[in-house]
């Protein structure tokens, strides 16, 4: 008998070896309840088997079963009333069934707990030998025990694993409805910087939160905030913006809240900016530019929500989301004075930085594209077309003037190319830059030749900044470092 003893504890301990291996890597939920029912009911030699993962609420998720229901209701009512209760504070479960009804006549039960939770369930029923059936020993009891407390683990890993590629994919997703909304709003591009904006706009526009846009003139943070607008659950309400530089002082304020009848001879009632973006989005551009006495009375907007307009008494209350965008360096502007730290600070709850356009040159090419179809349809010259020359003078460009002046120069290229025509650096009004021009023997140059013009080229669009340079070439670093290397002259 002790030899027997001491095989079976060997069978068990090669069994645990075995499962733990197999469940050592990622394994999908099902396939862990199959390779569990088979080796318990194997090993224990049971008659019956069941083995259930359980989602939160101790709903079944998975459920496999050997000579058993598939209902895993029906067979925790074999159980008392209080079997998942006892599971769960990690105990073994025994039922004795002799006499009563069908087979099973005897169920033992284990439980998967993770982190303090029960996740599922093992339950075999009626031990069989050559002898007939015998009761599972507390020896049986505890290598079940030992099984289920291996795949609970792996289970928990399972899900996880399943909870991050679903969020993956549903991220893909709700990026590429992004990028479709930002194409529709305006909003070219697919660059890293890019990308990663266009991320924090998908993360930021369903809350509530003030958000500021910072960034130069002529990036788009209009477009931005569109997005934003859009993106949100007030994308049915309005989108009002309004260039707080445009207007001198008294005007924008009454265009801002608005003014009563009365205020002065001929003047009538009209609604403001935050009057008419009730229940939507005010955006308001160039913030830094409004005066100490606006910004006081901005401020009781954004905390208290109500305003009056410009010579009324009546408190309107408001409900709408502020966005607000500058290019003006704010904090310099708090510690000399002129813009109200209190508003500062609720204005910009998230800054989104919009990247100017030579962060981001290689949406410069479709930046163009874009822009040539709205204006060839505009003008009656769709066949126009940008030639080599012409892109490669826009990607080594600075931009100064970001979008908007890219915007302006196509616009102004297709107004005065004929029809059918193609663009040449000289329509746009650029210089091709040194090292651009063709060169005679580049048809023939060898293939490293011809690539260490290319990075020569981009480095120096990008004046010089490395990586800026690896990213518009879609390589890392370090391969950018070896090449140049490489390329570079080697000294006697």
């Amino acid at each position: 008998m002790e030899a027997f003893d001491g095989n079976w504890r060997d069978l068990q301990f090669e069994i645990l070896v075995d499962l733990s291996l197999w469940v050592a890597g990622v394994r999908q939920e099902e396939d862990l309840v199959e390779g569990l029912l088979q080796r318990a009911v194997g090993t224990l030699d049971a008659g019956y088997g069941m083995v259930a993962t359980l989602h939160s609420g101790e709903q079944p998720a998975v459920v496999r079963a050997v000579g058993l229901p598939f209902d895993f209701d029906s067979v925790v009512a074999l159980f008392e009333s209080d079997f998942l209760e006892e599971l769960s504070r990690g105990r073994i479960v025994r039922c004795e069934r002799d006499g009563v009804g069908a087979p099973p006549f005897e169920l033992i039960a284990a439980p998967f707990i993770w982190r303090g939770t029960l996740i599922g369930v093992v339950i075999l029923g009626d031990k069989e030998t050559r002898d007939g059936r015998i009761p599972f020993s507390t020896n049986d009891a505890r290598f079940l025990q030992s099984l289920a407390g291996l795949v609970a683990t792996a289970v928990s890993t399972s899900r996880h694993v399943a909870s991050v590629e679903k969020d993956k994919v549903r991220l893909e997703e709700e990026n590429r409805v992004l990028r479709d909304v930002a194409r529709r709003e305006g909003f070219i591009g697919n660059s890293p910087p890019v990308d990663q904006m266009l991320d924090l706009v998908r993360r930021v526009a369903p809350t509530e939160v003030s958000v500021m846009l910072r960034g130069e003139s002529g990036v788009g943070k209009e477009r931005v905030a569109q997005l934003l607008h859009v993106s949100s659950d007030r994308a049915d309400a309005p989108f009002v913006p309004l260039n707080c530089a445009a207007l001198p002082e008294s005007l924008l304020e009454a265009e801002l809240f608005g003014i009563e009848e009365g205020v002065a001879t001929g003047v009538t009632r009209r609604l403001g900016k935050i009057e008419l973006a009730e229940g939507g989005t005010l955006f308001l551009d160039e913030v830094g530019d409004l005066s100490l006495s606006l910004q006081a009375k901005l401020l009781r907007v954004v905390q208290e929500r109500e305003f009056e307009r410009l010579g009324g008494r009546a408190t309107i209350p408001v409900n709408l989301r502020l966005v607000t965008a500058t290019n003006r360096d704010l904090e310099a502007m708090i510690e000399q004075g002129d813009f109200r730290s209190d508003l500062y600070y609720r204005l910009r709850v998230v800054v989104i930085q919009v990247p100017p356009l030579r962060e981001r040159r290689t949406d410069i090419p479709l930046l163009a594209r874009h822009f040539l179809e709205i204006y060839g349809e505009r003008f009656g010259r769709p066949a126009v077309e940008l030639d080599r020359a012409a892109v490669r003078a826009l990607v080594n460009h600075s931009f100064p003037g970001n979008v908007r002046e890219l915007e302006n120069l196509i616009q102004a290229a297709v107004a005065l190319a004929p029809e059918g025509g193609v663009i040449s650096p000289q329509d746009l009004g650029l210089e091709v830059e040194k090292g651009q021009e063709s060169d005679p023997g580049e048809e023939t140059a060898s293939l490293e030749e011809m690539e260490r013009r290319h990075i020569e080229r981009v480095l120096a669009g990008v004046g010089g900044n490395r990586q800026q340079a690896a990213l518009i070439l879609g390589i890392d670093r370090s391969t950018l470092y070896r090449k140049m290397l490489r390329f570079a002259p080697r000294d006697a």
